[in-house]
């Protein structure tokens, strides 16, 4: 396995590789590595025959309340992990690296970044363009791999791939979840134990809005207040959204369709959640 670190190296193998006719995929992370990002370097992996990881914490997305410098960090430990599943190369700059001084571009995604987590967190979503942009034209890949359980996000880079003609496949990989149904993130693990056991709520609630959407319910407030109640009857929690939208646009709507998305962003004491899903009929 192959780690990188500068931008012109990266750039160099990337074309090495190309001319040699391999399909490169990448798959973007933060580091602090779970199953839920192993699944996707396994998908990945199964898309091309060489497999880049990034490994970069990214400052940009973080907004002026978030503490970047407390992001949790495992390098090592990311290392192992991912030559566990076959990466072929880590791409892993430093931030001088990728923001040299005098940097002043970035990419903004209009509509679909002012819904859900955009509300809350306005930055966010520049930062996460910006750098993902950044890594396709440094990592060239053909296809790169995100989880839908950051749907916005997903969505946000998928237009953002659209809009700008960039020739790259962006392919979403379901959510991966505890065994007890909560969904893998780096943030559950500052959980306590009781706060762990309230913040299932949020796949508790997903089941309840499915359960109802199956029953024939279509009012997109009855099944948001049935969601509500569920979560505010648990200890610790906070609810920042409730959104159920067009799974297209992310635009909130009235009446439920054929498909829909429910989605949600849960503090649960200090940490924040997110999860969702898409509701379609059996």
């Amino acid at each position: 396995m192959e780690i990188i670190e500068s931008i012109e190296n990266m750039q160099r193998r990337a074309d090495e590789l190309r001319s040699a006719g391999h399909t490169i995929s990448l798959v973007p992370t933060m580091g602090f590595l779970h199953e839920g990002h192993l699944e996707l370097m396994r998908v990945a992996k199964k898309h091309s025959d060489k497999l880049v990881m990034s490994l970069f914490v990214n400052p940009t997305q973080f907004g002026p309340t978030e503490d970047y410098g407390q992001y949790p960090r495992d390098t090592e430990g990311d290392l192992e992990k991912a030559l566990g599943v076959g990466v072929d190369m880590v791409f892993m700059p430093s931030v001088e690296e990728m923001y040299p001084e005098g940097s002043q571009t970035k990419v903004h995604v209009e509509r679909v970044t002012q819904h859900l987590c955009g509300i809350s967190r306005p930055t966010h979503f520049d930062g996460v363009t910006t750098v993902v942009a950044k890594l396709f034209n440094i990592v060239k890949p053909h296809l790169a791999v995100f989880g839908q359980k950051d749907f916005q996000q997903l969505t946000v880079i998928s237009r953002m791939v659209m809009d700008l003609n960039m020739d790259i496949k962006i392919l979403g990989v379901p959510t991966v979840r505890e065994p007890d149904g909560l969904a893998m993130s780096s943030r559950n693990n500052y959980l306590s134990d009781d706060e762990r056991k309230s913040a299932l709520c949020l796949k508790k609630s997903l089941d309840l809005a499915n359960k109802m959407f199956q029953e024939g319910e279509r009012g997109a407030g009855i099944i948001r207040d049935a969601i509500e109640s569920l979560i505010r009857d648990h200890p610790f929690t906070d609810i920042d959204y409730v959104s159920i939208c067009d799974s297209t646009s992310l635009e909130d709507i009235g009446i439920m369709r054929d498909e829909s998305l429910v989605a949600l962003a849960v503090r649960v004491g200090k940490i924040r959640l997110i999860d969702n899903r898409v509701l379609r009929k059996n």
